[in-house]
């Protein structure tokens, strides 16, 4: 595996990889999840591209940028057992060098959910993920489903711009309990960690009850909000039924995939967590179960 800091030593080195290449952007602080996706890439390329890059631009004013964890010994030694051909660990000063002055907007997709809770934050990913795809020019590029809203508009912005390559989803890995894994998981106290297992939990809640038939969007929004009330440490941010592509809050009943997500503050640290559903079978089973579910209330 080379390890990489300077763009044109990326680019001596990706002019000389031979057959597809998979690209897996990542912040580092490597986990179980990212693994996942660096071997699916492996599986899928013949050569795989890693990038480790905390990158500023998308971190608000009063966000985690300064103390986000780093580990970059222990990331390389994962990523050597892990296929891995080129490994690009930029500074700052390399990507966003001084006089830079170009962003990358995607709207619609981008402004609800996180865009609105985080100003700039889904322009400074599309800014550093467009970056990436320019100077890697990978075949596939590989990201966590967890992280819906910006594979969505990472999505958007591929098709857009016309980038010639796949965006590929792996699903989200989680923890015994259900908890999503995220670099942000160690902020967690004990306690803490074992209260963040709620999301995971109003999230199945809410799944469970869409799979045996009940399809009323704000109905699973109130299953969710419910589960989170019995959580004390638990200070929700947002709870959602959306519909899966355009990311739109849905209202009623829906023929159409549907994202179930939530941004939930455990202490100091903010969790994100989101489930995909398939969509509905058939409007009079819809029906039927939410008749049943008036009935229970």
């Amino acid at each position: 595996m080379q390890v990489l800091e300077t763009i044109a030593a990326l680019r001596t080195a990706r002019r000389a990889l031979r057959g597809t290449v998979g690209l897996v952007p990542t912040m580092g602080y490597l986990h179980r999840g990212h693994i996942a996706l660096v071997e699916q890439a492996a599986r899928e390329n013949d050569q795989v591209i890693v990038t480790i890059f905390v990158n500023p631009t998308q971190f608000g004013a009063n966000e985690d940028f300064s103390r986000y964890p780093r580990d970059p010994e222990h990331d390389l030694e994962l990523l050597r057992a892990a296929n891995v051909s080129l490994l690009f660990m930029p500074f700052v000063p390399e990507m966003y060098p001084t006089g830079f002055q170009t962003a990358i907007e995607v709207n619609g997709v981008s402004q609800g959910l996180e865009g609105e809770r985080r100003p700039g934050h889904f322009r400074g990913v599309a800014t550093v993920v467009g970056k990436l795809f320019n100077l890697t020019q990978p075949d596939r590029a590989y990201f966590g489903q967890k992280d819906a809203q910006q594979v969505a508009v990472i999505r958007r912005m591929t098709v857009d711009l016309a980038f010639p390559l796949e965006i590929m989803v792996g699903q989200t890995i989680r923890e015994a309990d259900g908890l999503a894994m995220s670099s942000r998981n160690m902020y967690l106290s004990p306690a803490e960690r074992a209260a963040a297992s709620v999301l995971y939990r109003a999230l199945s809640a809410a799944q469970s009850q869409y799979q045996s038939g009940l399809y009323d969007a704000d109905k699973l929004r109130q299953i969710m909000r419910t589960v989170l009330a019995t959580e004390p440490l638990a200070e929700v941010d947002y709870v959602s039924a959306a519909d899966a592509d355009t990311l739109q809050e849905i209202e009623d009943v829906s023929m159409r995939p549907m994202l179930l997500s939530m941004a939930v503050r455990i202490g100091r640290t903010r969790l994100i967590d989101n489930v995909r559903l398939d969509a509905a079978r058939s409007v009079e089973q819809s029906q039927e179960k939410q008749d049943n579910y008036r009935a229970d209330e």
